[in-house]
């Protein structure tokens, strides 16, 4: 108990502050966008059931209607045909949805070059300079493009060849997949993989390995600009969906001040 109520006070008296990766979630919110003949999730939508009026005098309550995989959310395993015979988001641990998380900034890279693609070299740059990579943890990658996430056709930058958006190089996503201790890896963009992975070998790669390996991925994160290189604590929240491949999550870290 003492280390429980250590913590508490930590968080009360501010030695510990809690911050929030979740970008806020409403028929706003951006959504990825699949060319035909494939098809789309569906955005976010409340419908009111009452709001202190006849239908209910004393209440105010909602229905709530979304896709797995809008806004900030979690990744299971099943989410991709490589780990079909993974866990279900029902299934993650609850252990594994607190962990320790890296950061990586490529933000400035990134505001020059949509396309950037995170290389092995650069994990290994940044792990020169700050310790390995948390055993278990998260590997956190801040490209800046949270602060797009309010305007759809800047969050997804689509042209004439498709969405440009930053990711992981195809041997990187092979690398954290095989061979990196992390649990898996959270971005600030709609998805895991780049906007132009579809052209990749093979597509898709983040989905492709690092969920059939069983790892996980966290989506259209925000305020990773607020976070330490290393040090963070990451609490993921996504519902326990049975048969879920995904879920609308509230992420946290705490990070010691």
């Amino acid at each position: 108990m003492p280390l429980l109520q250590d913590l508490v006070a930590a968080i009360a008296d501010g030695r510990i502050e809690v911050l929030d990766l979740t970008a806020p979630l409403s028929d706003k919110t951006p959504i990825i966008q699949l060319p035909p003949p494939f098809a789309n999730t569906r955005r976010f939508e409340l419908t009111e059931i009452s709001h202190y009026d006849e239908r209910g005098p004393a209440w105010y309550w909602n229905d709530i209607a979304t896709g797995e995989h809008v806004g900030t959310h979690f990744d299971a395993p099943i989410h991709w045909a490589t780990g079909r015979d993974g866990k279900d988001v029902s299934q993650v641990p609850a252990r594994q949805l607190i962990a320790r998380a890296a950061v990586i900034d490529k933000s400035r890279e990134c505001a020059e070059n949509p396309d950037f693609l995170l290389e092995v070299a650069d994990v290994e740059a940044w792990e020169n300079e700050h310790g390995p990579l948390p055993k278990g943890g998260w590997l956190l990658y801040r490209t800046g493009w949270d602060a797009r996430a309010s305007d759809q056709q800047r969050f997804l930058n689509a042209n004439e060849t498709g969405p440009h958006t930053p990711g992981i190089a195809v041997e990187c996503a092979r690398w954290l997949a095989n061979e990196a201790p992390v649990i898996g890896v959270g971005v600030e963009t709609v998805g895991t993989d780049a906007g132009t992975a579809h052209s990749f070998d093979p597509a898709f790669p983040c989905h492709a390995f690092l969920l059939g390996a069983g790892k996980y991925g966290l989506t259209q994160l925000a305020n990773l600009a607020r976070l330490p290189a290393q040090g963070a604590v990451v609490i993921a929240g996504p519902l326990p969906i049975v048969h879920g491949s995904g879920s609308p999550a509230r992420v946290l870290a705490l990070v010691e001040r």
